[in-house]
Formats: structure tokens, C-alpha cells, sequence
């Protein structure tokens, strides 16, 4: 049984003849932390690779262009409801028609 301390930088465990504390220092734990992020990126992205080849609509979407699925449209019927008892212009727009539930 281990217990880190990510806060700390420290891992505490039981040992023969007491706790045993290891410490470790911030640049030691980045550079550990980035090394493994790259390591399951390389993993994942070669499982991955093949089959976005594979695909016949495009990998990535461009979220920038507007379509009519993605298009907010607010529910017919709302109502203004104040949030600031000082300033009546600070409103936001609720639906009347939601469940009691």
C-alpha cells in the first residue's frame, strides 16, 4: 500500500521498520509526466492510425463552420427572469414549458 502526495511530491509506504518517504522534485516529475504522455500518444495514435485510414469521412471535423444541426436555437417558449434585484437589464431566458420533475 502506497499513498502519494501529489501536492508534496511525495510517496509514503509501509515499510519493514516504519514509513518509507520518497521525495522527488518538480522538474524530475514533468519531465516523467511528459515522457509518459508521448509514450501513450506513440501507443495510441499507431493502434489508431490504420483504421482513420480506413475511414471515409474526414478525421477531423472543421468546428468552425456553421451547420444547421449545430445551430443554437432557443425554445419558443421562454421567459425573462431578473438575476440582480439592483439592475433590472441583468435577465436570463428560461424555457415555460419544462417538466415538474
Amino acid at each position: 500500500m502506497a499513498i502519494p502526495n501529489y501536492t508534496y511530491l511525495k510517496l509514503k509506504m509501509l515499510g519493514p521498520n516504519g514509513v518509507i518517504t520518497m521525495n522527488s522534485a518538480f522538474s524530475h516529475a514533468f519531465t516523467c509526466d511528459r515522457e509518459h504522455f508521448e509514450l501513450a500518444t506513440a501507443v495510441v495514435n499507431s493502434s489508431e492510425l490504420p483504421q482513420l485510414g480506413e475511414s471515409p469521412t474526414p478525421a477531423v471535423l472543421d468546428c468552425n463552420k456553421p451547420t444547421s444541426s449545430m445551430a443554437f436555437r432557443p425554445l419558443k417558449e421562454t421567459k425573462a427572469v431578473g438575476i440582480d434585484p439592483t439592475d433590472p437589464t441583468k435577465t436570463v431566458q428560461i424555457g415555460t414549458q419544462l417538466p415538474t420533475k
